[in-house]
């Protein structure tokens, strides 16, 4: 049986080693499953190929700087992954701080080069439901305008998203990106894809991140991206950060030019919407030069 069509309960016993069964009252997908000995799981489906097995390498390599938690794997191939439930609860202040904290510790566990994939994970990933390369690059502003701007930039152009004068705005940007850049930063271990829906408040007051695009880049994007789509308390997470870890003058001014990887991305997927919304980015980024 493909993965494509194999049921949930089926690829978590064959990826887990025990029978599974769906929860009660939680038919859908991803789909929550309780395990043999009693652990409930989520199995979700792979949108893309190998986009499963670049999960699974992220979630490992997030875990193995033991700063934030994420949800144990439990089994994962091309079609599949099997993961902890989280039980979530409340956002609170004090896991906000605690969060701000240990996500400065995850980022300052680093990365081999900026774009480097986690061990294990194939080159060619994903974010969402769009694909994402995992090419290296010597330095951030040439490595960001290569493999994270214009990609997205050229698709969205192509789909006929983003018009030829908008797109020459962000091309701007992009030729603009070693001034616009801020000091110099080694690679840090980021999430990737650092939206409100995959920062999980645990009902034991831990955050759980899930569902990465894991990557060695700048840390000013995953905190970017935290600000694009909301987060509770989200002050309090970046003042814990930045104590913890200060961040480089004029980050603030520079949160657009990390939203325009995001934005593009969201504009590849979903459209219009999103487009005026990176264009509005890249001009900021001009008139803040």
């Amino acid at each position: 049986m493909s993965g494509a069509t194999e049921p949930a309960p089926a690829a978590a016993a064959r990826l887990t080693g025990q029978p599974a069964a769906v929860v009660a009252g939680r038919s859908g997908a991803p789909a929550e499953l309780r395990l043999g000995d009693g652990t409930v799981v989520v199995a979700k489906r792979a949108d893309r190929p190998g986009a499963a097995r670049a999960e699974a390498a992220g979630l490992r390599w997030l875990a193995a700087a033991g700063t934030v938690r994420v949800p144990a794997v439990r089994g994962a191939d091309e079609s599949w992954i099997v993961v902890d439930l989280v039980p979530t609860g409340p956002a609170d202040a004090g896991a906000a701080e605690r969060f701000g904290r240990d996500l400065a510790a995850l980022h300052a566990a680093g990365a081999p080069a900026f774009g480097a994939p986690p061990p294990g994970g194939p080159e060619d990933a994903s974010i969402g439901g769009a694909p994402m390369r995992n090419a290296t690059g010597p330095d951030w502003p040439r490595w960001y305008a290569e493999h994270r701007v214009l990609p997205y930039l050229r698709i969205a152009v192509d789909h006929g998203t983003v018009r030829p004068a908008e797109a020459a705005v962000v091309e701007r940007v992009c030729d603009r990106l070693p001034a616009l850049a801020g000091p110099a930063e080694p690679p840090a271990r980021l999430h990737g894809d650092l939206w409100n829906g995959n920062v999980l408040w645990g009902a034991d007051g831990d955050v759980r991140l899930i569902d990465p695009a894991a990557h060695g880049g700048h840390r000013e994007t995953d905190l970017a991206m935290l600000r694009l789509f909301g987060c509770p308390h989200l002050e309090r997470v970046l003042r814990a950060y930045d104590e913890a870890a200060p961040l480089a003058p004029g980050w603030r001014a520079r949160v657009p030019l990390h939203q325009l990887f995001p934005l593009l991305v969201h504009t590849v997927l979903f459209g219009p919407g999103y487009a005026a919304q990176a264009v509005s980015a890249a001009r900021a980024c001009l008139s803040a030069m």
